[in-house]
Parts: structure tokens; C-alpha cells; sequence
């Protein structure tokens, strides 16, 4: 399963258009409650931008997408005596791409950047934005994008932003009849790429092939990349390991007493994928289960890069100072069997065909404290400044799966992962007097909200230097780099 997904064709580039038209449509929609025991209300807005028009075969890419979503109230189960304070979204807007009597689909994710507070009554409103597929018609005349079905995944967290309880919800939406639904037309003319008026789709189109010189299919491309950030660290793969996987990753931790977050810089992690076993015993499902180890890799050892955090102590003193997080690898048992940390289990209902997939995360870290500036005046916290123990940094993705579309994290593929981390007691801080109270009433104890972002992986055996839509780098690092949302 990694290797098909691997293998996936990546972006090409998008040409520039000779005018833009704004995309601005309220839908209405009827959405499910899981439950499936009452339907809700609701109305989402688009907003984003595509060109006037465009050739045969040039990738047009939606820009500054933007889905606003207002839920009823009601709609999140918050039950009397949960610590649900905030929530985060993602949407998920199916768009059809026609051409002709040609059509294709497209998905729109957005994820909201921040926890949104839960409103004590009325309505919730929410505003996502993100990254979308390209469309590359395959053939001259007019090109719709009409908007289809969408979901919404909700994640609730309780104040100190560690997850609530319940954990969230779901909704499968449906459009409103008697709507307009045209998001945008394109006027699609003139010669192609090659000089033809109607080339053929590549091999990565979103249906089958189709003949040259006649009518094609749009391709839907996968979800535009961002540009390679310039001061991503070395994270270079196993070419002689079929099972290494290498993907960058980065994200918010929260400081929870001292309500602020620290920055994880642009880290590599080497991903050793692990056995798989599969579970026929209950009727109509298939589970499947791989555990996987994960292990940071920074200049050779097994840590982060460095981070510079700034916070208030005590809620109005500025504190700047330097974490470096070291990874204890796990071990192997007397058997010399990895004591795995990545456990991945995907559950296939063949009543629908649809997947169902969580992998969680458990990465052992002991943290130190360095350069410690007091408002600006350097706090002398000599060199063994850091946490009295290891402690565990758990994080958790899903995944769902159905007619095609494929959403949330995989190992394989990457994407969000959330979770919390609550750091120990400190020991060894201070040189002439002892800092170890100072730092543990300033930072441990309460548990902190993490949310990490993982790039698509790399599987260095499986590249083909040279070939184009790779997911590495001819250096067999990754192509994808993510960015940090919190």
C-alpha cells in the first residue's frame, strides 16, 4: 500500500493565466449527525480564485481557498461535565470537474489554524483554508466546477488544549435541492502544451486513458505542494533498505502554565516500516495491523534541531531560551525484536468499501535547556539543565477512505498528527544556585496540546532518479515539506 501511494504522480507547474475570476458562493447543505438519528442544517461558503481561461493540457491551480462553515448549535456533543472548550476542523468539499460529457472529481480540504472557542449558545462558525488539487482539461470548450458533497471532521479540546472527552464528531453533508451549484467556468481554447488542440491526459489522470487527438478526461492532480522551505535539515533515505521511509515533520507544542506555544523546527524522522498481520475473524471487515518504529534524525543523532522559545514566566517576565528534545530509540526485546513505537490499524467495511485507519505515535524525549536569557540578562543554567526523566510525546492521525478520496494521515502519505505531552520535574538547572523549582513550576505537570504535520515520505529504494512527479529528490530526500499550522 506505501509503494502505490509513494509512487503517485506529484504537481506540475501551474501556467499563469490572462485574467483571474473570484469564486464567492454561499450552498446550502443538510448534514448527518453520526448517530444517524437527526439531520442539521447548515450553510458554507466559497471563496478562491481561478483563471478566465486556459489551454488544453495547462494545470490550472485554485488559489486562496477558503471554505466558511456555520454549524447550528447543538451540533457538537458536548454532554454536561465535559471539558470541551475549543474545537478544530477540517472540511472537505467534493467538487466535480466537467468538460463535455467528460468529468472528473476534485477535493477541497481546508483545516481551521487555530482551536476555535466552543460558543456557550448559537451558532459556530468556522473558517478553514488550504491547499487544493490542480485541474488540467483535456481538451478545448467550457470547464465547470460544481460543488458536490462535504464533510466535516470536528476535534474537541478541553482549555489546557490536551484532547476532550468525547474526542469529536463527523458530519456526512448533502446539498440542498433546488440550489445553483457552479462554482466557476472556464473558458478552455487554443492549442496545447505540445502544440495539439486536445492532447492526452498523462498517466496520472483521474480516469482511464483516453485516445489521443479525441476528447480526454480533466486530470485532477494530487493537492499542491508548498516550496521546499531553505533551511530544511539533511533527512536522506536507506536506498538499500526497501523498508525505509524518511518524511520531514514539524509543528505547535503548548506551554500550557505558561499559555504559549514553542515552534518544532523542520526535523527529519526515519521511518523503519514493520510487519503486518491481518484479521479476517469479524464478518465483513478486514483489519490490518503494522507496527513501524520511528526515530528522529538530526546530524546523525537522534533528536530535533535546536528551538529558540520565548514565553512570560509567571505571566510577565519575557524568558528566551534554547530546548534541545533527544529521542531515547526504543529497544529490542532478549529475541533482538524492535520494541515498535508507530502502530497502525485500517479497517475495510466491504458493505461500502470504504477505510477506516489510526496510527499513533509514541516517541520517548528528554528535553534540555540552554542560553537562557531573563529579559534580556543571561541566566547562567549550566550544561546538564534538563528534564529529571524521560517522558512520552504521544500523537495520534486518522484516516478515512471512500469512493476514491482519501483523507486525514497515514504513515505512508503523511498529515496531521495530534496529541499531548506533560513534561516532568527538571534536575541539574543553575550553576552557582539551584533553578530546578524555577523551571518545574514554570513548565511541568500540566499536560500541553501538540499538533505535528508530516510530509508525504520518501522511499528512497523505490526512486528512479531523474523521473518526473517523484516524491524524493535525486539526494533521496523528501520532496514534500510541510508547514507548521496550530
Amino acid at each position: 500500500m506505501a509503494t502505490v501511494v509513494l509512487l503517485g504522480g506529484m504537481v506540475p507547474g501551474a501556467q499563469a493565466a490572462p485574467g483571474v475570476q473570484d469564486i464567492d458562493t454561499e450552498l446550502a447543505y443538510t448534514c448527518d449527525l453520526p448517530e444517524g438519528k437527526q439531520s442539521v442544517k447548515a450553510r458554507v461558503k466559497v471563496t478562491a480564485k481561478v483563471p478566465e481561461s486556459a489551454q488544453p493540457g495547462q494545470a490550472i491551480q485554485p488559489e486562496d481557498v477558503v471554505l466558511e462553515a456555520t454549524l447550528p448549535e447543538g451540533v457538537i456533543p458536548v454532554a454536561a461535565g465535559s471539558s470541551a472548550a475549543s474545537v478544530s476542523a477540517e472540511i472537505r468539499l467534493a467538487v466535480d470537474v466537467s468538460q463535455k460529457d467528460r468529468h472528473a472529481r476534485a477535493e477541497w480540504i481546508g483545516t481551521t489554524a487555530e482551536p476555535v472557542p466552543i460558543p456557550a449558545e448559537g451558532d459556530l462558525p468556522l473558517t478553514t483554508s488550504g491547499t487544493v488539487p490542480y485541474v488540467k482539461p483535456g481538451a478545448s470548450g467550457d470547464l465547470s466546477l460544481d460543488a458536490g458533497a462535504l464533510s466535516v471532521d470536528l476535534a474537541l479540546y478541553s482549555a489546557q488544549g490536551t484532547p476532550a472527552e468525547p474526542s469529536g464528531t463527523s458530519l456526512d453533508c448533502a446539498l440542498n435541492p433546488d440550489q445553483g451549484t457552479e462554482l466557476a467556468e472556464l473558458d478552455i481554447s487554443g492549442e496545447g502544451e505540445d502544440g495539439a488542440s486536445a492532447p492526452a491526459p498523462s498517466a496520472s489522470a483521474s480516469s482511464g486513458s483516453d485516445t489521443p487527438g479525441v476528447e480526454a478526461t480533466p486530470e485532477v492532480g494530487a493537492r499542491a505542494k508548498q516550496p521546499a522551505a531553505p533551511d530544511a535539515p539533511a533527512c536522506v533515505g536507506d536506498v538499500n533498505n526497501g523498508l525505509n521511509l524518511n518524511a520531514y515533520v514539524t509543528g505547535y507544542a503548548n506551554v500550557a502554565k505558561l499559555d504559549g506555544a514553542t515552534k518544532f523546527p523542520l526535523a527529519c524522522t526515519q521511518i523503519e516500516q514493520g510487519p503486518t498481520r491481518v484479521d479476517l475473524s469479524e464478518p465483513g471487515f478486514t483489519h490490518i495491523y503494522q507496527d513501524s518504529t520511528a526515530l528522529l534524525d538530526y546530524e546523525g543523532k537522534p533528536q530535533l534541531p535546536p528551538a529558540t522559545g520565548t514565553f512570560l514566566t509567571f505571566g510577565f517576565m519575557p524568558t528566551t531560551a534554547t530546548l534541545e528534545m533527544t529521542q531515547v530509540p526504543p529497544g529490542v526485546d532478549a529475541e533482538g525484536t524492535p520494541d515498535y513505537n508507530v502502530r497502525s490499524h485500517l479497517v475495510v467495511d466491504w458493505s461500502d468499501m470504504s477505510n477506516k485507519g489510526v496510527t499513533t505515535i509514541d516517541l520517548d524525549l528528554i528535553l534540555r535547556l540552554r542560553d537562557v536569557k531573563v529579559n534580556g540578562v543571561p541566566l547562567d543554567v549550566g550544561d546538564n539543565c534538563r528534564s529529571s526523566k524521560p517522558f512520552t510525546l504521544s500523537l495520534e492521525g486518522r484516516m478515512t477512505a471512500k469512493d476514491g478520496v482519501t483523507t486525514g494521515y497515514t504513515l505512508a502519505t503523511g498529515g496531521v498528527l495530534t496529541g499531548s505531552v506533560t513534561l516532568p520535574p527538571f534536575s541539574g538547572c543553575g550553576a552557582g544556585e539551584d533553578l530546578d523549582d524555577l523551571f518545574t513550576a514554570s513548565l511541568s505537570g500540566v499536560p500541553g496540546y501538540v499538533k505535528q504535520v508530516q510530509g508525504a515520505p520518501c522511499a528512497a529504494q523505490q526512486h528512479v532518479p531523474g523521473s518526473e512527479g517523484a516524491v524524493c529528490t535525486d539526494e533521496y530526500e523528501p520532496v514534500g515539506v510541510p508547514e507548521a499550522i496550530r
